[in-house]
């Protein structure tokens, strides 16, 4: 149960920046997903530490003022170890999507820290690294 219960998390984590055919992206499930607590981090040349809203708010600006259309990201495969009530996920990612009116591609790879809560299973942290 655990293991359908993570994956349902983490599709609902990636689905949080779809914004195509023009629906509207609900970046800001990600504050239902993620402790308020979390961490996120983004490695590469730009390393950057998050809390929950600094992620969201320059995201959801991003998805919603017209720059980028069309965005959606996804797994491609994922293994997740389960101890307890804490889990661990790792896996890569695609995405595409159009910024700025040039279409782009991408992937990398995300690591999703998850621990159990009265509510279900939560991300307690988050890491990604793009591939150059």
């Amino acid at each position: 149960m655990s293991q359908s219960e993570i994956d349902v998390v983490t599709a609902e984590f990636f689905g949080a920046f779809d914004n195509r055919g023009g629906k509207a992206a609900d970046v800001a499930r990600i504050r239902r997903l993620v402790l308020p607590g979390g961490v996120i981090v983004k490695t590469g040349p730009e390393f950057t530490v998050y809390s929950v809203d600094e992620f969201i708010e320059p995201r959801e600006r991003l998805l919603t003022d017209g720059r980028l259309v069309e965005f959606s990201e996804w797994e491609t495969s994922g293994r997740t170890e389960i101890a307890g009530d804490i889990a661990s996920r790792f896996g890569a990612y695609r995405k595409s999507g159009i910024l700025d009116g040039e279409p782009f591609e991408g992937g990398g790879t995300k690591t999703i820290q998850f621990v159990r809560t009265p509510e279900g299973w939560r991300i307690a942290a988050f890491a990604w690294y793009d591939q150059p």
